[in-house]
This record gives structure tokens, C-alpha cells and sequence, in this order.
């Protein structure tokens, strides 16, 4: 794997993954890209080296264990979900920039602007989703959703550097989606929270 050549098509599946995933898994992106980099599983760009290093990838490796244990009860993870409002949308706005590192500033300022945005369609599609699933009052469709994200993750991760072509499709897939999902997700919530302010 580590031979794959990043040409053009490969970087900007990168930037793009890196953004997306980090909306949802932000300590899972940065442990799994650094430690398949560190292992020579996968070429990383230069700008992306750093997540190789043992000291960050001690950092994100116990971050990705809170959150994992953080993401499977209900409510806690909304809380995560809102604090993380702040971080993981710049988080992929810097990840999508250093995987374009050395290749000039007005293309790390468009990959900042492009990964800062998925991030964000992909937090807020999670929060919004986790938040109506929260108001199940059995535990089990929390913990199956935290997982299936977990899976979504890892699989879009590897896509990015095995078949960057797919990933930016279904990327594409996922933004059309979002347009659509959004509002009604909103709307669920509010008539969910205007049904609790009436009972």
C-alpha cells in the first residue's frame, strides 16, 4: 500500500476524507492515518507526517478511546457531539490543508475551505441523527449507530487511499444526501422537543 502514487486525484481524496471523517471520528482519522503512515502501510503526503509520530499517535490513540467509550451511551454523546462542534470542523479544515502541504497556499486555502465543509455537513448530520436517536428510550439503537459510524469511518478511510476515485463519488453521494436529510432531521427535533415542552 505504501507505494500508491498521490497524484492529484489521490491528494484530493485525502483532503476531502480526512475532512469528512474527521466530522465524525476525529481521534479515529488521526490514530488510524498516523499509525498506517508509521507502519508503511500507506504513503501519507508530507504535511501529514506528523500523525506518524509516536507522541501523537499516543495522544490520538487515548483521545480515540474516550471518545469510543464517550460515543456508546446516549446523551453523553450529544454532549461529546457539542463540544466537539468546536473542534472537529477546524480539525478538518487543517487535515484537508496539510494533506495539500508544499503544493502552494491558494490550494491549501481551497482544501481548508473544502474539508472545513464536510466536516461540518458530516458533524452535524451525526449530531442531529444521534441526538433523534437518543430519544428511543432503549439503549441498543444508540450503541448500533455508534458502531455502524465506527465501520463508516474505518471503511471511508481506507477507500480514500485504496480507491480515491469511489471515495470522491460517494462524498458527492453524501452531500446530496445531506441537503436533503438535514431539514428533516431539524424538524424532527424541534417537534420532539416542542412535544416534551407540552407534555
Amino acid at each position: 500500500m505504501g507505494s500508491w502514487p498521490l497524484d492529484l486525484t489521490g491528494l484530493l481524496a485525502i483532503a476531502a476524507g480526512l475532512g469528512w471523517a474527521s466530522g465524525i471520528r476525529l481521534y479515529a482519522t488521526l490514530f488510524v492515518v498516523g499509525l498506517a503512515g508509521n507502519l508503511d502501510w500507506v504513503s501519507l503526503p508530507e504535511g501529514l507526517r506528523v500523525l506518524q509520530h509516536p507522541w501523537v499517535l499516543g495522544a490520538s490513540g487515548l483521545m480515540l478511546l474516550v471518545e469510543f467509550l464517550a460515543d456508546k451511551v446516549a446523551w453523553i454523546d450529544s454532549l461529546w457531539d457539542g463540544v466537539h462542534s468546536f473542534i472537529r470542523i477546524p480539525a478538518g479544515a487543517a487535515l484537508a490543508a496539510m494533506a495539500f502541504g508544499g503544493q502552494g497556499a491558494e490550494w491549501q486555502t481551497a482544501m481548508a475551505i473544502v474539508g472545513g465543509g464536510l466536516a461540518a455537513g458530516a458533524h452535524f448530520a451525526k449530531a442531529g441523527t444521534r441526538a433523534a436517536v437518543n430519544a428511543s428510550p432503549e439503549p441498543f439503537s444508540n450503541i448500533a449507530v455508534s458502531f455502524a459510524e465506527d465501520s463508516l469511518v474505518l471503511f471511508t478511510l481506507w477507500l480514500m487511499f485504496a480507491h480515491p476515485w469511489l471515495l470522491l463519488a460517494f462524498l458527492g453521494v453524501f452531500l446530496a444526501l445531506l441537503v436533503w436529510l438535514l431539514p428533516k432531521v431539524f424538524r424532527l427535533l424541534g417537534g420532539w422537543r416542542q412535544a416534551r415542552r407540552q407534555a
